[in-house]
C-alpha cells in the first residue's frame, strides 16, 4: 500500500525502460488494485507481466471492496498473490480462505503466487517446516498436479519482511529443499522438481546473488526494494546471474 497514481505511474515507467525487453528472467509487477489498469497499459507489449495483490475467493456478489479474478482477468492482469502473509496477519486470511482463493484463481486461469512461511515466533519453537508443510497441504490437497502447471510458490519467512532481516542463503535453502521434497512426496518428483520456489524476505541487490545461487531457489518475490526501479532492476539482473546496466534510467517514461 504504497504510492500515489503519478509515482506509480513513474515507477512503472522505470521498469519498463529497465526490463521491458529483458528475456533471461520472467518479471511480474503487482501493484496496488487501484494503479493495475494504469500499469497493465503501460506494460503491454513489453516483458513485464502484470498481477494482482489479491483476490477475493467469490466470482462476484455483494462484497463491497472485494477485487474478483475476472475483474482481474478482463484488464489483461495474469497473475496475483495467494496467501501472502500480510493478508494472512492483517486481514484474517486464514489457511481455508487462502486455499478458497487459490481455487477461484486457478478456475478463472489466473496464474499464482502461493505466499507460506512461518513467524519468529514459530522459528523459535522449531516448527518451520510443520507450518510450510500445513500451509502447502491445505492450499494445494483439492489439486491435481497437472491443474498446477502454472503455480509459483514464495517463502517468506514473516520474521524477515519489512524488517531488515533476512534468512542466510543456508537457512532460506534449507526450507526451499524441504517444500521440494514435500511437494515430491504429495504431488510427485517432477510436480516437485518443475515448480518455482521463489525467497521473499528484505530482498535487496546485496543479498539477491547469494540467495539465487542456492540450488533449490528459483527466484524472489521483492517487497520495499522494488519500488525503486534502479533496485529492482538490479535484483532481477541478479536472479538472471547478471550485473545490471548502471545507466538504463536514460530516457526515463513518465
Amino acid at each position: 500500500m504504497n504510492g500515489t497514481l503519478p509515482e506509480a505511474q513513474r515507477l512503472a515507467g522505470d521498469v519498463r525502460n529497465g526490463l521491458g525487453s529483458f528475456h533471461a528472467a520472467d518479471v511480474v509487477v503487482f501493484p496496488p488494485a487501484p494503479f493495475l489498469s494504469i500499469v497493465q497499459t503501460k506494460m503491454r507489449g513489453s516483458q513485464v507481466a502484470v498481477g494482482a495483490q489479491d483476490i477475493h475467493p467469490e466470482k462476484k456478489g455483494a462484497f463491497t471492496s472485494g477485487v474478483s479474478a475476472p475483474m482481474v482477468k478482463s484488464l489483461g492482469c495474469g497473475w496475483t498473490l495467494v496467501g501472502h502473509s500480510e493478508r494472512r496477519a492483517w486481514f484474517g486470511d486464514g489457511d481455508q480462505r487462502v486455499a478458497d482463493k487459490l481455487t477461484r484463481a486457478v478456475g478463472c486461469g489466473l496464474k499464482a503466487i502461493l505466499c507460506i512461511g512461518e513467524t519468529l515466533a514459530e522459528r523459535e519453537q522449531g516448527r518451520t517446516f510443520d507450518v510450510c508443510q500445513r500451509q502447502l497441504d491445505s492450499a494445494l490437497r483439492t489439486h491435481s498436479a497437472g491443474a498446477l502447471g502454472d503455480l509459483v510458490i514464495a517463502y517468506e519467512p514473516v520474521w524477515a519482511i519489512g524488517t531488515g532481516l533476512t534468512a542466510t542463503p543456508e537457512q532460506a535453502q534449507e526450507v526451499h529443499a524441504s517444500i521440494r521434497s514435500h511437494l515430491a512426496g504429495t504431488h510427485g518428483a517432477a510436480f516437485a522438481d518443475a515448480i518455482r520456489i521463489q525467497y521473499g524476505g528484505s530482498v535487496k541487490p546485496n543479498n539477491a546473488a547469494a540467495l539465487m545461487a542456492c540450488p533449490d531457489i528459483d527466484g524472489a518475490l521483492v517487497g520495499g526494494a522494488s519500488l525503486d526501479g534502479r533496485s529492482f532492476k538490479s535484483i532481477v539482473y541478479a536472479a538472471a546471474g547478471r550485473s545490471a546496466q548502471p545507466t538504463w534510467m536514460q530516457g526515463r517514461s513518465r
